[in-house]
């Protein structure tokens, strides 16, 4: 048998990696400047400049012409060449107290909105503690970065004292609590507010009323306080002994025990709502029934006080409109207008089913 000799050739594989030329980065989209709006809407640059200024000296065919030439090509205004040519950032500073309470936060949530709404962006500085230095330090740290004027929000002495330094050639306006006279402020009533608590509980029948209020360092606590014990003394009812909390459900939910002891405790005007809810924990586990044996009233009115058991009749503060008055009151400021003012919303009483007649001692 013949031997077949299989020659076998070994192939060598080419192990380099194939090189795949990349694709073309799509073209870069062009920015659209202000001269490129004045040419799509067949008008000039100073015209252009007039509608985004809002100035009253525009035709309105010009205007929506223009206006329409913007969304078109997305032009965004750059802000700081505008500062440079208004004097104008269109960006306005918070210092705000670092924290939950509704309160505070509301306040804010409010300032945000209303300078929205305007056309304002908005810059916060939120603060651990407010004192004289954290509170300038912040105030110059946003007009380091350009904003056109600041709003303080001030619920504690501490910051209240603090603003009485502030220069006067920066636009400052303090919200919730200020100063009686060296800057303009902005706030709710608050002793309108628990004056109306108490009338209401007085009118109910109560020979007088109870107040749980808030940390003797909060400006608005002591208000509330000055309020209810105003109405009181109006009425000729006696003035019975504070008591204090925190503005926590647990602080209301401890000083129940306290209030529980007075025999005659027909009637208590809470200084907030949490501690309000804290109160009437207490109160069901102890078999204390609201309204049947004691009325409660609350402050502030957050959006779970109408779910309470029972619904909490309290007291409404307008913070959308607060934020509003704050903003108007700072632009006023930033125009040049050097007048202390103190602009006060008007706070509202919510009745619901935790206040009624008082029952027969």
């Amino acid at each position: 048998m013949g031997i077949v000799n299989v020659h076998m050739k070994r192939v060598k594989h080419d192990t380099t990696p194939a090189i795949i030329a990349p694709e073309p980065a799509p073209a870069k989209r062009k920015v659209a400047v202000m001269a490129d709006v004045a040419q799509l809407a067949g008008v000039s640059y100073q015209t252009v400049s007039r509608v985004l200024h809002d100035s009253p000296n525009v035709h309105e065919e010009t205007r929506t012409r223009v206006l329409t030439a913007i969304r078109q090509l997305d032009y965004r205004p750059n802000s700081m060449a505008r500062a440079l040519v208004t004097g104008r950032s269109k960006t306005l500073g918070v210092v705000s107290f670092d924290t939950t309470l509704y309160g505070p936060a509301s306040t804010l949530f409010g300032i945000q909105q209303a300078a929205h709404d305007a056309g304002y962006a908005v810059s916060i500085s939120s603060l651990r503690s407010l004192n004289r230095d954290t509170v300038l330090a912040a105030i110059q740290q946003l007009r380091d970065q350009g904003v056109d004027g600041v709003a303080v929000i001030a619920p504690l002495r501490a910051g209240v004292d603090a603003l009485r330094h502030v220069r006067a050639d920066f636009a400052v306006v303090a919200v919730e609590a200020g100063p009686d006279a060296s800057i303009p402020v902005a706030t709710v009533d608050q002793k309108a507010g628990a004056a109306a608590a108490t009338e209401h509980l007085l009118s109910l029948g109560h020979k007088t009323v109870w107040h749980l209020a808030g940390p003797a360092d909060w400006k608005e606590a002591e208000d509330r306080i000055e309020g209810w014990k105003t109405t009181l003394k109006a009425a000729g009812a006696r003035v019975p002994a504070l008591f204090r909390g925190d503005w926590t459900a647990r602080s209301g939910y401890e000083a129940a025990l306290g209030l529980l002891q007075i025999e005659e405790l027909t009637a208590v005007l809470v200084g907030n709502d949490q501690m309000a809810l804290g109160l009437l924990r207490r109160l069901h586990e102890v078999g204390r029934k609201v309204p049947a044996e004691l009325s409660v009233v609350g402050f502030d009115d957050i959006p779970e006080a109408a779910y309470f058991t029972p619904p909490l009749t309290t007291i409404r503060q307008d913070f959308a409109e607060l934020g509003r008055r704050c903003l108007h009151t700072l632009l006023d400021r930033i125009a040049g207008n050097t007048t202390p003012v103190r602009v006060v919303v008007a706070p509202e009483l919510v009745v619901r089913g935790s206040t009624a007649r008082s029952p027969s001692k």
